[in-house]
């Protein structure tokens, strides 16, 4: 039995992702700053990714109780949706905290466990916004670009013992995103996608436990695209001139 540590297990991918790895017979820990809701059978531990204190703590508890730390998913993350001239120092701060700076201390502390062990899994959540431009989302898409190239550095450090490997959605169906957008908004999401369709979280789920197995013991430092074709042809044009500066 593997011991499976997920940031963001509360909800949307991270609790997916969760439960997919539960229920594949591994001793799962959902590091999270909320409470899961109802029907999660997934030991939670109340923790905030920025508090690097706080991460270190938690690890320390889970590897005294389990002796190992096997696969650790760094998936918390948090955006807003808002123009570069709407955005604020405050939101940039707390959107880089979470989704840069709580990827790289989970990372890096529970390297410590792994590198002496020289055994380990590290994996995170991308987006294929940090690989491209889209709008609205300045500070969202610079993070998840970062979180790449963390998967790439901490590769080449960590190889052979330690594999690295990121999962990069296209457009999901979760909370986060259904907070963000109308029905209209995701529809017209979904017409641009070969795939005609938002992906479910459990489908995300999936290519985290494939990034896990040892089918994928040859991969690291890469990212898994999973977008249904969303990349595969799209550039900045299809989204208009929406949210475009005056001219003058």
């Amino acid at each position: 039995m593997r011991t499976v540590i997920v940031s963001g297990a509360s909800s949307g991918i991270g609790r997916a992702t969760a439960e997919r790895f539960a229920h594949g017979g591994d001793h799962v820990v959902n590091l999270d700053v909320r409470k899961p809701g109802t029907g999660s059978s997934v030991p939670w531990l109340e923790v905030d990714v920025t508090d690097w204190a706080a991460v270190g703590q938690a690890l320390a508890a889970v590897h005294a109780e389990t002796g190992a730390l096997d696969v650790v998913v760094a998936n918390a993350g948090v955006s807003v949706r808002h123009g570069v001239l709407e955005l604020t120092e405050a939101t940039a701060r707390r959107i880089t905290d979470v989704n840069f700076l709580g990827v790289l201390g989970l990372w890096r502390q529970a390297a410590e466990y792994m590198v002496p062990r020289r055994s380990g899994v590290l994996l995170a959540t991308a987006s294929v916004n940090g690989s491209r431009g889209y709008p609205f989302y300045a500070d969202y898409n610079a993070t998840k670009a970062a979180v790449f190239s963390l998967c790439q550095t901490f590769a080449l450090e960590l190889s052979p013992w330690v594999r690295t490997a990121c999962v990069t959605p296209g457009a999901v169906l979760t909370p986060m995103q259904q907070a963000e957008y109308t029905e209209e908004m995701l529809a017209a999401v979904n017409e641009r996608i070969p795939s005609g369709r938002h992906a479910l979280p459990e489908e995300i789920a999936d290519a985290f436990f494939f990034l896990a197995s040892d089918s994928a013991r040859f991969l690291t430092g890469q990212q898994l695209v999973v977008d249904g074709g969303e990349t595969a042809g799209a550039t900045t044009a299809v989204f208009g001139t929406e949210g475009r500066c005056p001219a003058g």
